[in-house]
């Protein structure tokens, strides 16, 4: 009998005949693997990108380049028992095309996930100057047609059934839109509302002004969900998920950033190589776990995806909220039986 090749063996082969890097997963302890087996159904943990040296023998087995890593390190981390979702940031700074995607979508499982950012062309109401301040308006600002062209429909044409949630993360809007929020929920509204139904849109924010209760029902009318947002512009993740609370039910979506005490470069230069914790926020981490558990007990699905800037290795952030994830379901659980 012929025997068939698994998905990563095929890649694998493909890989080599094309001249690409082999990168090989690490081993995983125990004690990991029986943290994934004992996470609730629904919840998927993931990182913002992959492409980091740092994580080996947490993820790779063996020292590879960032460039390497980026194109050919997918399967090996997705064969990771905790990490079932990715975020892709590349995404961010120019639009992929549905056969980059496509590549993407044949190095994971069917069961595996990617959280898209949408480019930044469509959230940004100003382009860059050149000293690197804000410069003319932005034309394709919540320009529908654009987004569905250059991102919706190469996302869902490439990822296929592994196509997560499509975010949209919008800067610090400024003074003219948050000093009247109506102004831009209604933009963004209309924007929604002339998507392509059936793929599922994430709304991330780094204005607090702008998150009321007209901004959920804004939502929640578009068929769109909020992610929750870890980052020092935004407010605490307790905080949002009391914003949230007239939100009705829907699946979970959390970004943990950046921690409140750093800036994004200072957070950069504090946690290089992302090879260990440094300075750990269980406060959040606690949070995100009621939060996870409240959304998995309503039977919705919780999507993480954690930051190497938010506690100094997203890999390590990431097991122990699955620790915290799991007490957490064993307090309600308990909390049930009495």
């Amino acid at each position: 009998m012929t025997r068939q090749l698994s998905l990563f063996e095929g890649d694998a082969r493909a890989n080599a005949a094309r001249g690409a890097v082999a990168v090989a997963a690490a081993p995983v302890p125990q004690e990991v693997r029986d943290l994934a087996r004992q996470l609730p159904p629904g919840v998927r943990l993931g990182t913002s990108s992959w492409h980091f040296p740092g994580w080996r023998g947490i993820v790779w087995a063996d020292a590879v380049a960032p460039g390497d890593l980026s194109r050919y390190g997918l399967a090996a981390y997705a064969q990771h028992p905790l990490l079932g979702a990715v975020g892709v940031d590349r995404s961010f700074y120019a639009p992929l095309t549905a056969r980059q995607y496509a590549s993407y979508a044949r190095q994971v499982p069917d069961s595996f996930r990617f959280v898209v950012k949408a480019p930044s062309l469509l959230t940004s109401p100003w382009l860059h100057g050149d000293n690197g301040g804000r410069g003319s308006a932005n034309e394709r600002f919540l320009d529908a047609g654009y987004a569905i062209e250059h991102f919706v429909e190469p996302v869902c044409e490439g990822l296929g059934a592994t196509a997560g949630a499509l975010l949209f993360q919008f800067p610090p809007l400024g003074r003219m839109l948050t000093r009247s929020p109506e102004r831009f929920i209604a933009q963004l509204h209309e924007f929604l509302e002339r998507l392509p139904q059936g793929p599922r849109y994430a709304i991330e924010m780094r204005d607090d002004r702008i998150i009321n209760r007209r901004f959920f029902a804004s939502l929640k009318d578009a068929g769109a969900r909020y992610c929750v947002s870890v980052h020092p512009r935004m407010p605490p993740v307790a905080a949002q998920a009391a914003a949230m609370s007239g939100f009705g039910p829907g699946p979970l979506f959390v970004r943990w950033n950046l921690q409140a005490t750093y800036s994004y470069e200072e957070a950069k230069a504090r946690f290089t190589p992302f090879d260990q914790l440094v300075d750990e926020d269980s406060a959040t981490r606690e949070s995100i776990a009621r939060l996870c558990m409240a959304t998995v007990a309503a039977g919705q699905e919780c999507t993480i995806i954690a930051n190497n800037k938010a506690e100094g290795s997203a890999p390590l952030t990431l097991i122990k909220l699955a620790q915290a994830i799991i007490a957490s379901a064993r307090q309600r659980q308990h909390a049930g039986e009495t």
